[in-house]
This record gives structure tokens, sequence and C-alpha cells, in this order.
């Protein structure tokens, strides 16, 4: 399997591992969003809240140039770290989220 597959894979495995399917709320659903074919990943609640709309995007990774991108994250999880522990390379997560100026300090890749 080639390196982009696998990061697909790995993607999906740690979406999955994220998703809160147990919400006490049944009235937001928590979503995997995949497009494999452009690559963009992302975790969203969807729902209401009583009379609130719920749409958050928590986390959204991509896929470009052979390289993970880290786009959003919402969260307190550190996945870039998690995704290295999973056996992505460092140099081959971008921290999106931070602006390219800051990305040669941050210990990954630089795009």
């Amino acid at each position: 399997m080639d390196r982009i597959e696998d990061y697909r894979e790995i993607i999906q495995k740690f979406l999955k591992s994220h998703a809160d399917f147990e919400n006490t709320n049944s009235d937001i659903e928590s979503q995997i969003i995949c497009d494999t074919v452009n690559d963009h990943y992302q975790l969203l609640d969807v729902g209401w809240e009583e009379l609130k709309r719920v749409y958050n995007c928590f986390i959204h990774l991509d896929i470009k140039d052979g390289k993970i991108w880290i786009q959003r994250n919402m969260t307190e999880v550190d996945i870039a770290q998690e995704l290295v522990d999973m056996g992505v390379p460092k140099e081959d997560i971008i921290l999106g989220l931070h602006p390219p100026y800051k990305r040669p300090y941050t210990g990954y890749g630089v795009a």
C-alpha cells in the first residue's frame, strides 16, 4: 500500500477514535466526513440544542502534496503527536493552523 493510502487509513482511524458517538443529547450527532478523492477529513457535531443550531467542526485534516495538514484542532488532543504515535513521520505533518513563519520552529514539517 502506498504512503497516501496509509495516511488515509491512519486519519480515518484517528477520527473514529475521537468521535463522540456516546453524546448524551440525542439531537446532536457526531459525524466523520471523509473525502478520500480530494483528501479532506473532518469531525463534526451537527444538530440542535433546544432552540440553538449546533454545527461545530472540531478537527479538520487534509492530505496535500503527500503530507498531513492539521487545519483545525478545537480539542485538547495533541493531534500531531497522536499521528506520530500512529506511524506518521514528523516531517510529513504540517501544522496548517500555525502561520508559515512559525512552522520551522514547531518540530514538524514546513511544507
